[in-house]
């Protein structure tokens, strides 16, 4: 009798499988080669010492992990990052939310904001970072120009360890809350006009709309984002790289656990160390990730 429900399930279900696995083949190659053995080899080096002229690794076992535990710098550069994703995330997604939400309603022009708002996502980032690095300068830069016109001293917006990490903080925000509106207005856009026509009938405000019907019913899409930007936001490199060199009296306020990679990795050709920082990196995204899959619980509605 199993035998016989076998072969009805089966004649059936292995079409099914067959093309769902063909369809999702692409990704999954994709990962597979792009992401989890670069992580494995990443791992797996973590436990030699590059030998001279990068080649012939020496075997250390656990060594850069005592290393890294007793160096100053990579505390610093987890604070940093950690910093920077508490700065970045919570204002970037906010920022975006409210654009999406007035981009959503009745607005002239809306197609040409959504693109401008976009820019910056399709701008290469090296160009974006020359050209606030240039406002940044601190003699001839946009910003202390506008200050001196009205009578305020001029910051050291990227030498100040105070000031340096804010700054880089502004450039990540300007960059990602195109991208982050694109995604939420895809998600207030699924939401149902009816919900809105019944509260209006009721007399709810705007304001009550958003929080009653916009929030809950928008909330797996911000939950995606949350998550994406975080990841994005802990893997922040090339702004700090352009912004920052290792001479900056800022250095060790804003150096980043990829930065301080490249700079092991790369300058130092001690790619051991340089990937034992990067399981670092990755193993606070992994705790960060985890807490908010089962923080979503409480918070995401699925409809």
């Amino acid at each position: 009798m199993n035998h016989t429900v076998k072969r009805k399930i089966g004649a059936k279900t292995w079409n099914e499988w067959s093309w769902g696995w063909f369809l999702i083949a692409p990704t999954m190659i994709g990962l597979i080669v792009l992401n989890f053995i670069p992580i494995i080899q990443t791992a797996y080096l973590s436990f030699f010492k590059s030998g001279d002229f990068g080649r012939g690794n020496i075997y250390i076992g656990w060594e850069n992990y005592r290393k890294l535990i007793h160096d100053p710098q990579v505390w610093h550069a987890v604070g940093n990052t950690l910093l920077y994703t508490l700065l970045v995330v919570p204002v970037s997604i906010a920022i975006a939310m409210l654009v999406a939400v007035l981009l959503n309603g009745k607005l002239a022009g809306r197609s040409l904001y959504r693109t401008i708002y976009f820019i910056p996502m399709v701008a290469a980032p090296a160009a974006v970072t020359m050209v606030w690095r240039w406002m940044y300068n601190q003699h001839y830069g946009l910003i202390n120009h506008g200050l001196s016109k009205l009578g305020l001293p001029a910051v050291n917006w990227t030498t100040d360890p105070q000031v340096a990490m804010l700054s880089i903080a502004v450039i990540g925000i300007w960059s990602v809350i195109g991208y982050n509106m694109v995604l939420l207005l895809a998600g207030l856009q699924e939401i149902p006009k009816d919900f809105y026509e019944a509260s209006d009938i009721d007399g709810a405000s705007r304001v009550r709309q958003f929080f009653v019907i916009t929030l809950p019913l928008v909330s797996p899409t911000l939950f995606f984002v949350v998550v994406t930007t975080i990841i994005q936001a802990m893997q922040v490199f090339d702004v700090i790289y352009m912004m920052i060199d290792v001479s900056n009296p800022a250095y060790d306020h804003t150096v980043s656990l990829v930065y301080l990679f490249y700079n092991n990795s790369f300058k130092y050709s001690n790619k051991g160390y340089g990937s034992a920082v990067v399981m670092v990196l990755l193993a606070l995204i992994m705790i960060i990730t985890f807490f908010q899959m089962r923080a979503q619980k409480k918070w995401v509605n699925y409809m």
